[in-house]
């Protein structure tokens, strides 16, 4: 079959992708030129540009203009200096960055100008949107985009650069995503308000129901990652190539040192990294009178978009996910196939606990031979915040560009394995006519389910459900439980900042230890006996 006759089968109004692209820029020095928006617009003017690439136009960059000013909408991940106060900074920001992008593009008929609510879910969540958009005939074209420049900012601010990232481009942008903060007033109140605790309390309650050991849970967390490592180390575009074996990832030394443990720095997200990433969907009929030659298209077969029970410390299973579970049998109904059909995989992987959960929900073991990431993760490829899965998708579509016909399942995860999407995609054509599919009858499944009730004032005896140590550079500074009281209440707990008891607690496991709990004005406090 011909590639026109593959084409004139497919309805015009299916959406399709047709252009994207990554930067990863690790020398760039500093400057108020290179700005967050004029970063993320680099990106975005070279993903307009691979649109036309293999195609028979012999100028793309002049092509790409003409795609630029065909744009409806461009939408920028919120960047990581709005959405925590541990990377705020000084330079300065754009009012309204998506418009920031869209006039240095060209893009002057974008009729949406959207800026994300926090999450790493929001990329995928974009996509899902847009082709339901373009498939309703509301537009024609879309660009995803976002980017971080923290490596940049973290050398100005060492340096105190005079770095002016101030922009007014006019208008405001439409705010997308769920607004609500990742944590509860009372896991606040116990400093419980970043992933980087968050996800180790997620963790031993996976090596929990796993009954293992602490060793043997990090050489398994090691070994998992090393597979991420290993495809980084084959990225020219990863920040960390050096291709860590297992023992490497598992050896707790100076240069892997504890973050909060469970996890050493390796098995966490490298957050400081200067990367951008685009990629732009049209429908069908848009793509054919642009001219895109039919290898440069992907579609995406299959999707969904889902909330676990939002507040960690009230979810019944700390170590599993309806979301991811229920996203993935939703997107795999719409595609019409079942996991074993799928070639590769992006599973969003901050930390070993998303990805482990993420396997055991697909259905999929850990050691499956089909990649678990394309880009090399989070922690090796680089975690650059709310943007990262807009590279998964980038980097997915040149996969399955390069072995037309296959499939490729990203997974996006906002908060605290909170906020979930999933996409299939491929560059078969898509037949019939597409449709977003409902999601609501997986939410409200997941909103009705039983909560754990969390006492927040909690007396008496009280045993340790799962736990982290957090440290202050080599020194543990700090310990956080979840606790189960006798009638079956958890409570959120400190334990006493005695150091030889924080340094009991990485090398004993504290797994089903007791003690007592008492409230204080500051928090509850958890005693082990």
């Amino acid at each position: 079959m011909s590639t026109s006759q593959k084409t004139n089968q497919t309805d015009p109004r299916t959406p399709v992708l047709i252009g994207c692209a990554q930067i990863t820029d690790a020398h760039s020095a500093p400057s108020s030129a290179r700005s967050p928006s004029a970063f993320v617009a680099q990106a975005a003017k070279a993903a307009l540009e691979d649109a036309f690439t293999g195609s028979s136009a012999t100028d793309p960059r002049a092509r790409a203009h003409v795609l630029a000013a065909r744009l409806d909408a461009i939408a920028v991940m919120q960047f990581f200096s709005e959405s925590s106060p541990r990377f705020v900074q000084p330079f300065g920001r754009s009012n309204n960055p998506p418009a920031s992008v869209a006039q240095r593009i060209g893009a002057n008929a974008v009729r949406e100008h959207v800026y994300t609510e926090v999450g790493g879910n929001m990329p995928q969540y974009l996509v899902n949107r847009y082709a339901q958009m373009i498939a309703s005939g509301q537009i024609d074209s879309a660009m995803i985009s976002g980017g971080e420049l923290l490596r940049s900012t973290q050398i100005a601010r060492k340096q105190q650069m005079p770095l002016d990232w101030h922009e007014e481009p006019g208008g405001e942008p439409t705010i997308l995503g769920d607004p609500r903060l990742g944590w509860s007033p009372e896991e606040a109140r116990h400093g419980l308000k970043a992933a980087i605790w968050f996800y180790p309390l997620i963790e031993n309650a996976i090596r929990a129901g796993r009954g293992t050991s602490p060793d043997a849970h990090l050489a398994s967390m090691a070994r998992l990652f090393t597979r991420l490592a290993a495809v980084a180390r084959d990225n020219p575009l990863a920040t960390r190539r050096e291709g860590y074996d297992a023992e490497t990832l598992a050896r707790i030394d100076a240069s892997n040192r504890y973050i909060a443990y469970p996890y050493p720095r390796l098995l966490n997200a490298n957050a400081m990294v200067d990367q951008s990433a685009a990629v732009v969907m049209t429908s069908t009929a848009l793509a054919d009178e642009l001219g895109i030659a039919h290898e440069q298209r992907v579609y995406l077969h299959g999707c969904a978009d889902a909330a676990d029970t939002w507040v960690v410390s009230e979810r019944a299973e700390l170590d599993r996910s309806a979301a991811i579970r229920g996203c993935a049998s939703i997107a795999l109904d719409m595609a019409g196939i079942d996991v074993s059909q799928i070639d590769a995989f992006d599973l969003y992987s901050c930390f070993p606990s998303a990805v482990e959960v993420a396997c055991r929900e697909l259905g999929i073991s850990q050691d499956d031979p089909r990649p678990l990431s394309v880009t090399g993760g989070l922690p090796y490829f680089g975690g650059p915040g709310n943007n990262y899965v807009t590279h998964s998708i980038a980097q997915m579509m040149n996969v399955v560009r390069a072995r037309p016909g296959s499939r490729g399942l990203v997974t996006g995860n906002g908060s605290y394995l909170t906020k979930h999407s999933a996409g299939i995609y491929s560059t078969t054509p898509f037949q019939g006519s597409w449709q977003r599919p409902d999601c609501s009858r997986l939410q409200a499944s997941i909103d009705a389910s039983e909560k754990v009730r969390v006492c927040t004032n909690p007396a008496g005896q009280g045993q340790i459900e799962t736990y982290t140590v957090a440290f202050d550079r080599d020194q543990p500074s700090g310990g956080i439980i979840f606790g189960r009281l006798p009638q079956g209440d958890r409570f959120v707990a400190t334990v006493p900042k005695d150091p030889a008891l924080l340094a009991q607690m990485i090398t004993t496991d504290q797994l089903g230890r007791c003690g007592t709990v008492h409230a204080e004005p500051g928090g509850n406090l958890f005693i082990p006996s």
